[in-house]
């Protein structure tokens, strides 16, 4: 019975850290996808030019609001976050 309980706490104790990792990777992943936009789209912003950021505008198909300027920014940084969190569960759950 002895053991039998420490199976079971076990078990628990496996499937809370497996839970806990999932959420640490997902914080990882989009934080780490957040901010690489958030600078790529900061730098050529700040650089400026006639046609600043015609390759990376491009994910404004994906991610509506999206546009290489200030406020894109910040919804670049928001729309990654989302995406690479959902992207490091899948990964840590998987």
């Amino acid at each position: 019975n002895d053991e039998h309980n420490r199976e079971a706490e076990w078990a628990l104790i496996n499937h809370a850290v497996a839970r806990l990792r999932a959420s640490v990777m997902a914080l990882v992943f989009g934080m780490t996808a957040g901010t690489g936009l958030f600078i790529a789209t900061a730098w050529l912003v700040i650089r400026g030019g006639a046609q600043v950021g015609s390759t990376l505008g491009l994910l404004r198909h994906y991610l509506p609001g999206y546009s290489v300027t200030w406020p894109g920014v910040f919804v670049g940084f928001f729309y990654l976050l989302v995406v690479g969190g959902v992207a490091g569960w899948v990964v840590a759950f998987i």
